[in-house]
């Protein structure tokens, strides 16, 4: 019987092609995902164009009035701010898909957009009167932080390990 010495070499190539074998296997694979939800620019619906007014003067002044067939209706107008940027105001309004009418009045100037609307949201009230306890220790912290300040830096007793 003839003893049947393999190649090195010949089985290093198998495994080599046995995973590269793999890994397109792998890739190949469908890959599963959320589905994504439709985007509104992927609509085909033409609208038309009811009323376009545009106004730019030289020294960065503008005013922007637009309304659209399906309900939509922008007017914007704004002039450079103290500080070279432009302060803008003005108002939009829509229809949602759900049918609800959408008003937003607005303001962007220095001190950022300012939206108004019946439809944001509004941080609800806080739920409770602070506990005394914890005005107790706000207070107590000013009195450290004043005390620091005046260069009395001396370490608090009340706090650390018990």
């Amino acid at each position: 019987m003839k003893a049947m010495h393999q190649n090195p070499l010949a089985s290093s190539n198998m495994k080599f092609v046995v995973l590269a074998l793999l890994a397109a296997v792998a890739t190949a694979a469908p890959q599963y995902s959320a589905p994504q939800p439709p985007r509104y620019d992927d609509s085909h619906e033409v609208v038309a164009i009811l009323r376009d007014d545009r106004v730019i003067e030289d020294d960065g002044r503008y005013n922007f009035d637009m309304e659209a067939a399906n309900g939509i209706v922008v007017s914007e107008s704004g002039a450079p701010g103290a500080d070279g940027a432009i302060a803008s105001s003005g108002y939009f309004s829509y229809t949602s898909p759900e049918g609800v009418p959408v008003h937003v009045k607005f303001v962007a100037d220095a001190n950022g957009f300012q939206p108004e609307s019946d439809l944001l949201p509004v941080a609800p009230a806080f739920p409770h009167p602070i506990p005394q306890f914890v005005l107790d220790q706000i207070a107590f912290a000013a009195e450290e932080d004043a005390a620091r300040a005046r260069g009395k830096s001396a370490p608090s007793g009340s706090y650390g390990a018990p």
